[in-house]
């Protein structure tokens, strides 16, 4: 676990101090402010249980091989075999954990899937993305809440927008922030000619309520809409579609997923609140994670990531030159070692 040890170290002095702060007489007199504390020293404390727990079972697996191999055991084989995967498993995770530590890492992910070059292709090719990251969710046991899409003119989405929810998920999933390249065999092509797809990806944070950021009446306009497609598995068919543009930036939101008028407003109001604070940062960072002005086009030259599935199979991330061959397992949501190859690189490089 790649400075592991020296960051669980750092994370127990971090609890001694918040445990100390806890204990202080006037600790309630901010109830909102405490609250944030007690929040932080449990997700601290939970983080130090997990590496707590790979220790017990890193030494149980120890104990296992030694008894298989003292007594020439070839029964324990399979269950060394699970174990050690499982571990291995749980350290990628457990080392990605502390690779994030910025003001929202742990916040649910606004996710944004829009078709680039390619029509068609470009549109089957977001749907094939979205299926991805439903996977990706459902592995790490996040729960995945679609409240936008716009299907293609014959095929796939043209665009969407989903919530996922789960501890970290903005922290993993801004990794992916960028254009998806897709090189295959296109199923739309009588011909069976190789086609080129496109497809971008932008992510930014679920902001907590108790952030305060004021939209006046004045500044946006609401629409409302009868939602259109046919939304398949992912949407449930509304007349109460809402969109909200906010005047001064252009940002334009959209919620389609809930039968009441009221909820779907609600959630367009924030996603447009989560986009101007994302917005706003952009504008003080200038050079980090400019969501909407580094993507560039959704085309050549752009892509953070190529999808290769003929003449050959392999992802190759082209930031970090990490790639996997296994191109079925990536698009079945195996993307942890992309993620941890981003966020490696991105510690060590931060600007």
């Amino acid at each position: 676990m790649s400075g592991g040890i020296f960051e669980v170290e750092k994370k127990l002095e971090e609890i001694k101090k918040l445990e100390e702060k806890a204990f202080q007489s006037n600790f309630w007199n901010n109830p909102a402010e405490a609250q944030k504390t007690m929040q932080l020293l449990t997700s601290l404390k939970s983080q130090i249980n997990k590496f707590e727990k790979i220790q017990k079972e890193i030494n149980d697996t120890s104990e296992l091989l030694s008894i298989a191999e003292s007594e020439n055991d070839t029964s324990l084989e399979k269950d060394i075999e699970n174990s050690i995967e499982k571990i291995s498993s749980e350290i990628i995770e457990m080392d990605l954990q502390l690779k994030l530590s910025g003001e929202f890492d742990k916040s649910n992910a606004i996710v944004s899937i829009h078709s680039g070059a390619g029509g068609t292709e470009a549109c089957d090719w977001a749907e094939m993305l979205l299926r991805m990251y439903t996977r990706w969710a459902e592995r790490k046991s996040f729960s995945v809440e679609i409240v936008d899409i716009l299907d293609g003119d014959e095929a796939g989405i043209k665009s969407v927008t989903l919530i996922v929810k789960g501890e970290y998920a903005y922290g993993y999933l801004k990794a992916e922030i960028g254009v998806h390249r897709l090189v295959r065999i296109s199923p739309f092509d009588a011909n069976k000619r190789r086609h080129t797809s496109f497809a971008s990806i932008d992510v930014i944070p679920e902001i907590e309520d108790d952030i305060k950021i004021v939209v006046a009446e004045s500044e946006i306009r609401i629409d409302t809409y009868r939602a259109g497609g046919h939304g398949g598995q992912y949407l449930q068919k509304t007349d109460s579609a809402v969109r909200i543009t906010h005047l001064a930036s252009g940002i334009v939101v959209q919620s389609q997923n809930e039968r009441s008028q009221f909820k779907n407003k609600a959630t367009a109001m924030k996603l447009l609140k989560a986009k101007l604070y994302e917005l706003e940062q952009d504008r003080k960072r200038a050079v980090v994670e400019k969501h909407y002005d580094e993507k560039g086009s959704i085309a050549w030259a752009n892509q953070i990531r190529s999808y290769v599935f003929m003449p050959y199979q392999l992802v190759k991330d082209h930031r970090t030159g990490y790639e996997v061959g296994n191109v079925t397992k990536v698009m079945d949501g195996d993307l942890d070692s992309f993620i941890n190859a981003f966020l490696s690189k991105k510690l060590s490089n931060p600007v």
